[in-house]
């Protein structure tokens, strides 16, 4: 169940991202975390989303 749990944490934050991008970089971090925590907890993470992190990790390092 938390598998599912994290799944729908992460669709809300996704959506926040999408309708509220003057918050992007707040929204970034809080899926971060979600994917860390999953990690921690030894649940599979999903391609498409540790992608996406990949993404927002190589979009930090050029903006930084």
């Amino acid at each position: 169940m938390a598998l599912e749990s994290f799944k729908a944490q992460i669709s809300l934050l996704l959506e926040e991202m999408v309708n509220q991008p003057k918050d992007e970089h707040e929204v970034q971090e809080q899926l971060r975390e979600k994917l860390r925590e999953m990690r921690a907890m030894g649940l599979p993470l999903p391609a498409d989303l540790v992608a996406l992190e990949k993404q927002l990790d190589e979009d930090l390092d050029v903006e930084g």
